[in-house]
This record gives structure tokens, C-alpha cells and sequence, in this order.
């Protein structure tokens, strides 16, 4: 048991310091790595939207099922002080194993800037994810309940306090790694090319990993530490496998019919341990709704995020990554938190309205459904902004003349002139099936039939020079430019290489008549040099961009001006993003007032409705929610391919809408019990029972825990 009176502080045991810094630094780690998962696999791994968000919501289910056995091990064998240090070192390694699985160095290596072995980094980061959701899984019942267990008899006051400070703890962790990760991911790095850098920004949430541990086992002396309870979980299994074993047994007309049927397990449990079961039982029904609104609440990480890369992130005069609005949300949280608590709930409680804790959470799930009809209104809005790509089966021409006369170029069904320098202001779209036969033309001259292989789903682009002279190019961009990039090529109309460096990235030798690649800028302007052994030596060879914003693309023609010096002509490919990222900020707000009702709300009614040794089972139950909401992103988004994403948003919302009925009608049949006071007529009838002989084989269950 440690120390008989533990020390304290404000009239908090001291212990509690440690354990609110270890949960700020484990929650820091978590959400601080979270925040880069699917960027990280769409950017480094190369995989597209939809398997990015499979396998992150596949994730963050795995992170939610393994409480379970966290809380057998607790329960049933380690107690929860070492299976809090043994599972934190399991999390450590994980972090580690995938900072390390982002470093491209270590497969690279011809040094090109790409890894040549991609499966050594899918397999590392898959085994970091496993180990990762083992530990923070695996401690998270323990921990909260750990804390709780720190507080004598009459210190509830206290003790629900630490439990708002504990939840404050988790926001202000992931408040603080959500703006950091983002800030340490493009940072640029590497040993032989310089890229997005991954490593540092996992590396960082490994680190703090170390420290949660440290501080954990540096407080090690002041714990009160209480000995596994022995196997709940099991005992309770077993209780309701007899219940359902006897009552099918007894199932011909003959048998009385009981008032319950756990009732069924009397022949072989005590009375105590069948009340506690069919509390239990009550609770986890109520539960059965509430992963829908899981499923709706954890699309801020995935949908929400790639919604926001299609997006403009000046807000005023600051400038915001699309990753950062999550941040959002946990700004949100450290601020309704206090003002629920100390204004709204009060002010309710003064109208004279009961607002129950399940009506709470009834008014929080129809907030989250609002959240994503918000978000369907401004997805519609950012729709009407963007270019149409090809799909599948189309392909997509524009035209950019780059010459010096005038060229008529005919389409099948339209025929375009374009004076010099200068280009159509859309691309044609073809179906496979009538692939287009393009002639180019000047007044006078021949007629060129354009002879090229199209490659079905891009959009190209066709380069005129002459009635002859023609080159296409496939673009390469089939979305806009992620994280609200920029993309930049470079067309070269000298007949001599030219390289080009702009912002530290260099695009080498584009070849006569010929354009690059694109490169990828963040907004604001950027400084370039064009070099040529062409160029006269008096020439300019510094230019600078115009000023870029966000998710755009562009084609920067190097003509020859008449000195024989370089010139710059600007052609947008793709327009930047319009609809400002602040726009996202009504559908954060609707979606966190429904967290801080429903998530803070349903944790403090599973503990009020536990009996006491049972707490652990029902805090499983309640993550167990958040593992299926995950689980049913990944049917809807696997089932329904959806065309347009503001109609998922819809059914989403529609699905949570019907769960939030239902839920409000089973709440309406739910009494509310006090433990406590179950508990202790248990007690007073085996005082009574035992009050003439001293019972030797007295239930070992009449022995109460306070467990939180």
C-alpha cells in the first residue's frame, strides 16, 4: 500500500502532479503523431485519400479495442501501476520504430530523394501503429483510474476536480502537439536530399513518450498502489454464460418464469454480484447508439483535414496549414470545458429544466449531426471553386502556343486561332472512345495532324511553336497540389538547355521546346534565376513569382525577348483555392459544444452508474464505442463511393440524426441508480445475517473498493 498518509499539496495528494504531466506528455505524443498519419501516408508512402483514411480509422479502432485488455491485465494480474510502466515502454519503442520507418535515407540508395525499398517502411510503421495502439490502449482505463485511486475517503470533491484537470490535460496536449507537428513537418531535412521532415516530426512525439515514462517512475515512491482485484472481467462473463445456460435449460412451461433473466444465475451466484451484473448490463445497452456519433466526431482527423486542402488558409494576416485546424477543435475544448461547467449547465439548472446526463448526450449527438450538415454547405461552396479533372476514361487537352505566329488549332466539333503567347482558357475533355484528332494550322500553311498516345485519366498539355512544330506534355496533376502547395513548371522556347532554381529546388536542363516537371512552392513570392550557356552576358537572369496562394498551379514560359535575353510569361494550369479555411471554424465549433456535452458527460455517468468494482469494465465499454465509431467509418466509406463528397457528409449526418432518436427514446425508459446505496443495503443485510455467528465463509464480495 506505500505510505499510510500521503503527502499533499493544495489539498491534492502530490502524486497527482505526476500523473496529470505523464497524461499531458502521453496524450502530447499521441495526437502530435496523429496529426501527421495520413498526410504522412498520402505524401511519403504515396497511397491515395481513401486508403490513407482506411488505414488511419483502422488505427484509431485499434487504439480504442485494446482498453480491454489493458484493463484485464490491471485487473486480473500486473495491478495498474506496472501495467501502466510496462505498456508505456511497449508505446516508446512504437514511436520510435516509426519515426525511423519515415527516414527515406534508409532505403535510399542511388540518393534521388525517393526510397528504393517502399515495403522496409510500410512494414516498419505498420509494426510502430501495432505497437503504439498496444500502449496507449493498454494504459488508457488505468491511468485515469489510477489517478482516481490517489484520493481518500471524503475527497470526492477533489477527485471530480482532477478529473476535469485530467481532461484539460489530454487538450492541452493535443492543442499543443497539433500546432507543433505541423510547424516540425515541413521543416526540410535528410542526409543526402532535403524533404518534407517526418522523422524529426515523429521523433519529437517519441521523445515526450520518454519523458511521460520518466516522470511517471520518478513519483513511483508516492503512489498508493492497490493489489489486482482478481479477474472481473471473467467472473462477470462466466455469471451471464450460467444465467443463459439454465434459463435454456429450464425452458418447457413448468418452470416459474423469473422477473429477470440474469436471475438464472442464482443457483450458483450470490444476489450482490447479479445486481452489479444487471447494472452493468442497463449501461452497456444504453451504449449501443453512441459509436455513430465516434464515427462522425473522429472525420476531423481524415475528411475534415483533406476538406481543408482544397482550401485558402489566410485568415487575417495569419497564415494556416490545412493540418493545423484541428487545432481547432482543442483551442474549442480548453475554452467550452470551464464555460459549460461554470455558465451554461447553472443557467439551464435555473430555468428549472432537469438536464440529464442522457439528455446531455442526446443534445450533443444532434450538434455533431448539424456539424456535418455544415460541413456538406461548405464543401458544396468549395465545389463550385474547383477544376474538373479527366476520370478514368477521358482525357483532357489544353493548348499553349509558344511560338511567334498566330495558330489555328481544330478540335473535333471547334477550331481555336491563338496569337503568340498565349494559350485556350480551358482543356477539352475527350472520351476515350472518340480520342481527338487534333490538326494545327497557320494562315497559308499545311495542315499537321497531331500523332500522339494520350494517356487515359491525365490532362496534357500541347505545345505549338509552328504550323509544324508541336510537342504534348502530360501535366502529372490530376488533384490540386497538396497541403495547399503550389505547383510550378517551367517551358523552355530557347534552342539550348536551361536550369532553373526557385526557392532552393532545381529543375535541371529543361530541354528545347520542352517543359519541366512541377515543383511544389507554399504561398508568398518566390525569387528565381534561369541560367543558360544561350543567354547573352549582359542578360537579367533574376525573376520573381507572382504572389502565390494556395492550391494552385502554373506554367512560366522562358521566351526570347528581341536582345536575345530571357523574358517570363505567367499561364495559370489549375486557379488557386478560394474559399477561406475559416469557414471551417461554424462546423469545429458545433462539433466540439457536441464533444463537451456528450464525451465529458458520458464519462461521468458510466462511473456514476458502476458499482464500485466494476468502474474498469464500464470504462472499457465506453472506449469500446469510440473503436466501433472508427469501424463504421471505414464501412461507409468502403461501401458507399460516393462521387460527391458533400453527399457522404449528408448521409453521415442522417444516420447520426436517426441514432440521436433512437437514443433519446431508450433514455426515456432508463432509471437512474446510486451504486452506493445498493452497495450498502447489501451490507446491512449481511450484517443482519451474520449478526448471530460469526460466518467464516462470508462472501468475499461484502468487501467494498473504492475503485474510480
Amino acid at each position: 500500500m506505500g505510505m499510510s498518509k500521503s503527502l499533499s499539496c493544495f489539498g491534492y495528494p502530490l502524486s497527482i502532479f505526476f500523473i496529470v504531466v505523464n497524461e499531458f506528455c502521453e496524450r502530447f505524443s499521441y495526437y502530435g503523431m496523429r496529426a501527421l498519419l495520413v498526410l504522412y501516408f498520402r505524401n511519403f508512402i504515396g497511397w491515395d485519400d481513401d486508403l490513407s483514411t482506411a488505414i488511419y480509422h483502422t488505427f484509431v479502432a485499434l487504439c480504442y479495442l485494446t482498453p480491454i485488455l489493458g484493463a484485464l491485465i490491471a485487473d486480473s494480474w500486473l495491478g495498474k501501476f506496472k501495467t501502466i510502466i510496462w505498456l508505456s515502454i511497449v508505446y516508446t519503442i512504437g514511436q520510435g520504430v516509426i519515426s525511423i520507418s519515415s527516414i527515406n535515407d534508409l532505403t535510399d540508395h542511388n540518393h534521388d530523394g525517393t526510397p528504393n525499398n517502399m515495403p522496409v517502411h510500410v512494414s516498419l510503421s505498420m509494426i510502430g501503429l501495432i505497437l503504439i495502439a498496444l500502449g496507449t490502449g493498454g494504459i488508457k482505463p488505468c491511468v485515469s483510474a489510477f489517478g482516481g485511486d490517489q484520493f481518500e475517503e471524503g475527497q470526492e470533491k477533489q477527485r471530480n476536480r482532477f478529473f476535469s484537470i485530467f481532461y484539460l490535460a489530454i487538450n492541452a496536449g493535443s492543442l499543443l502537439s497539433t500546432i507543433i507537428t505541423p510547424i516540425l513537418r515541413v521543416q526540410q531535412c535528410g542526409i543526402h536530399t532535403q524533404q518534407a521532415c517526418y522523422p524529426l516530426a515523429f521523433g519529437v512525439p517519441a521523445a515526450l513518450m520518454a519523458v511521460s515514462l520518466i516522470v511517471f517512475v520518478i513519483g513511483s515512491g508516492l503512489y498508493k498502489k492497490f493489489q489486482p482485484q482478481g479477474n472481473i472481467m471473467g467472473k462477470v462473463a462466466k455469471c451471464i454464460g450460467f444465467a443463459i445456460k439454465n434459463r435454456f435449460r429450464h425452458r418447457s412451461k413448468e418452470f416459474s418464469k423469473r422477473q429477470h433473466w440474469l436471475d438464472w444465475a442464482k443457483e450458483k451466484y450470490d444476489e450482490r454480484l447479479i445486481s452489479q451484473i444487471k447494472m452493468v448490463m442497463r449501461v452497456l445497452f444504453l451504449y449501443i447508439p453512441l459509436p455513430m456519433f465516434w464515427a462522425l466526431f473522429d472525420q476531423q482527423g481524415s475528411r475534415w483535414t483533406l476538406q481543408a486542402t482544397t482550401m485558402n488558409g489566410n485568415i487575417g494576416t495569419i497564415e494556416i496549414q490545412p493540418d493545423q485546424m484541428q487545432t481547432v477543435n482543442a483551442i474549442l475544448i480548453v475554452i467550452m470545458v470551464p464555460i459549460f461547467d461554470a455558465v451554461i449547465y447553472p443557467l439551464i439548472a435555473k430555468c428549472g429544466f432537469n438536464f440529464t446526463s442522457l439528455k446531455k448526450m442526446t443534445v450533443g449527438m444532434f450538434l455533431a449531426s448539424m456539424a456535418f450538415v455544415v460541413a456538406a454547405i461548405v464543401q458544396l461552396e468549395i465545389d463550385k471553386t474547383l477544376p474538373v479533372f479527366p476520370e478514368a476514361h477521358q482525357v483532357q487537352v489544353k493548348v499553349l502556343n509558344i511560338g511567334n505566329n498566330n495558330i489555328i488549332v481544330s478540335f473535333p466539333g471547334d477550331t481555336v486561332t491563338l496569337n503568340p503567347m498565349s494559350q485556350t482558357d480551358t482543356y477539352t475533355t475527350f472520351g476515350t472512345d472518340q480520342l481527338p484528332s487534333i490538326n494545327v494550322s497557320s494562315p497559308g500553311s499545311a495542315v499537321t495532324a497531331v500523332a500522339h498516345d494520350f494517356e487515359q485519366g491525365h490532362r496534357h498539355t500541347l505545345l505549338v511553336w509552328g504550323p509544324r512544330d508541336y510537342h504534348v506534355v502530360k501535366d502529372g496533376l490530376n488533384n490540386k497540389p497538396d497541403k495547399g502547395e503550389n505547383g510550378i513548371r517551367f517551358v523552355n522556347t530557347f534552342n539550348n538547355a536551361v536550369s532553373i532554381t526557385m526557392s532552393g529546388k532545381v529543375y535541371e536542363d529543361v530541354t528545347s521546346y520542352n517543359a519541366s516537371e512541377y515543383q511544389f512552392f507554399s504561398s508568398g513570392k518566390k525569387n528565381f534565376t534561369v541560367s543558360s550557356t544561350e543567354f547573352p552576358q549582359t542578360c537579367l537572369r533574376d525573376f520573381q513569382s507572382s504572389n502565390l496562394e494556395f492550391g494552385g498551379a502554373y506554367t512560366y514560359v522562358i521566351e526570347r525577348q528581341s536582345d536575345g535575353c530571357p523574358g517570363i510569361k505567367q499561364f495559370e494550369d489549375i486557379p488557386p483555392n478560394t474559399v477561406n479555411m475559416a469557414l471551417q471554424i461554424p462546423q469545429y465549433f458545433l462539433l466540439t459544444c457536441g464533444e463537451v456535452v456528450f464525451s465529458v458527460t458520458g464519462l461521468e455517468f458510466s462511473y456514476s452508474q458502476a458499482p464500485s468494482n466494476m468502474k474498469s469494465v464500464l470504462q472499457a465499454g465506453w472506449l469500446l464505442t469510440v473503436a466501433v465509431g472508427n469501424i463504421i467509418v471505414l464501412i461507409v466509406a468502403g461501401v458507399g463511393h460516393f462521387n460527391e463528397q458533400w453527399a457522404e457528409y449528408i448521409l453521415f449526418a442522417a444516420l447520426l440524426l436517426v441514432v440521436c432518436i433512437i437514443f433519446a427514446i431508450m433514455a426515456q425508459f432508463y432509471t437512474y441508480v446510486n451504486p452506493a446505496e445498493i452497495e450498502a443495503r447489501f451490507d446491512e443485510e449481511e450484517k443482519k445475517k451474520n449478526s448471530g455467528k460469526s460466518d467464516p465463509y462470508a462472501s468475499p464480495e461484502s468487501v467494498t473498493q473504492t475503485v474510480m
